[in-house]
């Protein structure tokens, strides 16, 4: 057993004491205060000041001794001599102040269980609103990542009235008078934490069960007398015992059936063995719910977040075309006609289509599973892949045949990969059927850069490529081995982007001459996602009487296209002969 370590008191008298906070008490945000969360503030003096206000010292009303205890942190406090102190030691005489709180920061939390901090300061408060303790956060808690991480500071109070020290009283001489004190067996019982309480209403409930028994069997019986133990439920002894040679058996076999608990399945009829679940219990989840097998995620904000979104969905796209010779500016020669410029308009129109994701589920099993919110995480898998498929449209095609009946239409989303040249650059990685894959990434490196002239998007664009390219790309090395490249940041420097993001999806993409893609290069913002009133992404949810089914459907309609001309770049790998 770990003993508790005591703080060495000092003779000078304390004003008053109290909990500073207690431990395994649920906060109504959900987090929990861990024994030991703070026993590294054991023996520690820290100001005491009014109601956590920090800007003045005249607010400072003297100081605090921390004393970690098994049911938390205890607080002995002495008054300054300042006006401010002696107005509030007279509240606190007089019982208009009887609650303390603590400034806490450095907390660290494990889940929900708040496991360490470092309390900075001890207030005098007014009462606290509820008995228990409770956290009133600085900083906006991260409910979408949860918990697991370190929490800044923290304002955390327990409502437990104060213990006032007399004049002439020591702390010792204190807990004699409260001893020799009358008190009523209310006055004990409440003394108790709440799960010593339910202990013994537990005993209670057992002693009573055991009385009305015994009645119904001296109906019968006369001379029946009972004794039981309250704390052990197998009240008589049964034949469920394993001898000495019996355990050895089991021991023994465990080799040849494979296991220790195969042995004592097989054995269990033979010795009478019951409850083989107390010996091997059910395994447990580490986690609260199912853990998706996924592939990596981010790259799909970055695209569903990165495009330019506007209220409507079909989208007309207008230009003229200035740059051939005809629609150049000339000379002029006296008594010579005059050519009228030509150009040619560009257009083209873009509209939506629908894309979904539909699920259903047994009644039954919506009822039946009560260990986490199923709801919630079947909505939560359907939006992340509709997510998915919709950043999958816009890059490279969703990869469907068009014969296919679920193939999202690429004159709708239109994927930036496979776009008319007028809107993404082709540009060509071309290599010997014998190049490496360092040649390779050289020669990546050397196309991407060339094609970026004809770049005419907005800013700087971003490239998405595979995880392989880049991990070739940063494993070249100089004459001497030395990477070129020491980071994804340093080689977006040399290729002129923004930066670069790896996405899962693009592996084994190909297009229509079977060149397998290397990279696109694009600024998102240049491509179009609208979407007409009601067409955002929606939920609709629907019972099917029928079968008991609960059914669900996630879906939006919507448009994609590039919008701008020349704003992308598509790297192929060409192998020559």
């Amino acid at each position: 057993m770990q003993r508790r370590k005591k703080v060495k008191m000092e003779t000078k008298r304390w004003d008053f004491s109290g909990w500073a906070t207690k431990n395994d008490l649920r906060c109504s945000d959900g987090r929990v205060i861990r024994k030991d969360a703070f026993k590294d503030c054991d023996g520690h003096t820290v100001p005491l000041v009014w109601n956590h206000q920090h800007n003045d010292p005249n607010d400072i009303l003297g100081h605090a001794r921390l004393e970690n205890r098994e049911e938390g942190v205890y607080a002995y406090c002495s008054f300054n001599d300042s006006e401010n102190a002696k107005s509030a030691k007279e509240a606190v005489k007089h019982g208009d102040v009887a609650a303390m709180s603590i400034f806490a920061n450095q907390l660290k939390q494990q889940g929900s269980n708040v496991v360490h901090g470092a309390i900075r300061e001890v207030s005098l408060v007014l009462a606290g609103a509820n008995p228990g303790a409770f956290i009133d956060s600085v900083i906006c808690h991260n409910y979408d990542t949860g918990y697991d991480e370190e929490t800044d500071e923290a304002v955390i109070s327990t409502g437990d009235k104060l213990e006032l020290f007399h004049a002439e009283e020591s702390k010792e001489e204190k807990k004699t008078s409260e001893s020799n004190s009358e008190e009523t067996v209310g006055d004990v019982f409440n003394t108790l934490t709440e799960k010593q309480k339910n202990v013994v209403y537990a005993i209670i409930g057992e002693l009573m069960e055991d009385k009305e028994s015994d009645d119904e069997e001296d109906d019968n019986k006369e001379d029946d007398t009972v004794k039981h133990n309250v704390f052990d439920k197998d009240t008589e002894k049964q034949n469920d015992t394993l001898t000495h040679s019996e355990m050895s058996t089991i021991i023994n076999d465990a080799k040849r059936y494979g296991s220790m608990k195969e042995s004592f399945i097989q054995h269990a009829e033979e010795y009478g063995i019951e409850n083989l679940e107390y010996l091997f219990p059910d395994a447990r989840n580490i986690t609260d719910k199912p853990t998706f097998i996924q592939r990596e995620m981010g790259w799909v904000s970055k695209v569903m977040n990165g495009t330019h979104h506007s209220p409507f969905s079909r989208i007309k796209s207008i230009f003229a075309d200035i740059t051939e010779d005809e629609a150049r500016a000339k000379g002029y020669i006296k008594g010579k006609l005059k050519k009228e410029e030509v150009f040619s308009l560009l257009k083209r129109t873009t509209t939506p289509c629908t894309i979904y994701k539909k699920q259903k589920m047994d009644r039954d099993d919506v009822i039946d599973i009560t260990d986490f919110d199923v709801i919630a995480w079947l909505k939560q898998e359907m939006r992340m892949m509709l997510d998915e498929e919709i950043a999958r449209a816009i890059l490279v095609g969703d990869g469907r045949l068009a014969s296919s009946d679920d193939k999202i239409k690429e004159d709708c989303i239109r994927p930036i990969f496979k776009d008319d040249d007028l809107y993404t650059i082709k540009a060509s990685v071309t290599v010997a059927s014998s190049a490496t894959d360092s040649d390779k990434a050289k020669e990546f490196i050397r196309a991407a850069i060339k094609a970026r002239k004809d770049y005419k998007g907005s800013g700087n664009p971003t490239l998405f490529t595979t995880e392989d390219i880049l991990t070739d790309c940063l494993l070249l090395e100089d004459e001497i081995g030395h990477f070129l490249y020491s980071s994804p940041a340093q080689l977006a420097n040399v290729l002129r982007v923004k930066e670069i993001v790896t996405v899962p999806v693009m592996e084994g993409v190909k297009d229509a001459s079977d060149k397998p893609l290397m990279g696109v290069i694009v600024n998102l913002a240049d491509y179009n996602v609208g979407a007409d009133k009601g067409g955002a992404i929606n939920m609709f949810d629907d019972f099917d009487i029928d079968y008991n089914q609960q059914k669900y459907l996630i879906e939006t309609r919507c448009s994609g296209a590039l919008v701008k001309p020349y704003s992308a770049i598509a790297l192929t790998l060409n192998v020559s002969a």
